[in-house]
């Protein structure tokens, strides 16, 4: 694996959270290489959002204001809807399969504690169906916002009721691409990102709120 994929997986997990200051000594424990390597994994980090440089305090793992996130979320409703459409007309049976596999695999481990597991197997999900979309630039755009964003959704993957019906609104995607069905594919997507939008955005917002006290 990439230098800059451990640490992008490290972002994700939440083992490197958000306004935490990024030393390269403890990068380079963390992921067994040297500071050259670390240098360079910061700078595409950076460039994808996820590590800011701050003048004299270096680089840190890029926090999020409600607004950008609110703004991100909408973005992502319009490029995920496109892409579970286009999936749908598509239906190619080695995405549908890999699309059925990754539920099973949520649905297996939803019960756990722990959400790595959940969070990678729904990664891997949306990765099967913008495959399965077949455009370049679709994916390329919501590759960067799932990046800014993977921090929020596991936010709302750690309030217990969100999970049952992040599940049932995933199944629903699931079976409108498989019966090809391009409207309720799209409306599924849409319903699902305003629906984990509400919980990752009200929680943003109560931590806001209680740092400015």
């Amino acid at each position: 694996m990439l230098v800059e994929d451990r640490l992008r997986q490290a972002i994700r997990t939440g083992v490197l959270k958000p306004g935490q200051r990024l030393i390269e000594r403890e990068l380079c424990e963390l992921t067994g290489v040297g500071r050259t390597s670390i240098r360079e994994a910061l700078r595409q980090l950076e460039a994808e959002g996820l590590v800011t440089t701050v003048p004299y305090r270096g680089p840190i793992v890029s926090t999020i204001t409600p607004d950008e996130a609110q703004q991100l979320y909408e973005l992502r409703a319009l490029l995920e809807g496109h892409a579970g459409r286009a999936c749908a007309q598509k239906r190619d049976p080695e995405i549908l399969a890999r699309l059925r596999q990754q539920y099973r695999q949520m649905v297996a481990v939803a019960g756990k504690e722990d959400r790595s597991d959940l969070l990678a197997a729904k990664t891997e999900f949306y990765a099967a169906m913008l495959d399965g979309c077949g455009n370049v630039f679709v994916q390329r755009f919501l590759n960067m916002l799932l990046n800014r964003v993977t921090l929020l959704r596991m936010t709302s993957m750690t309030q217990a009721d969100r999970i049952g019906h992040s599940l049932v609104e995933i199944e629903t995607i699931l079976n409108a691409i498989e019966a090809g069905d391009e409207n309720a594919a799209e409306q599924a997507c849409v319903l699902h990102i305003r629906n984990a939008a509400a919980v990752a955005l009200g929680a943003l917002r109560e931590a806001d709120a209680s740092t400015q006290k």
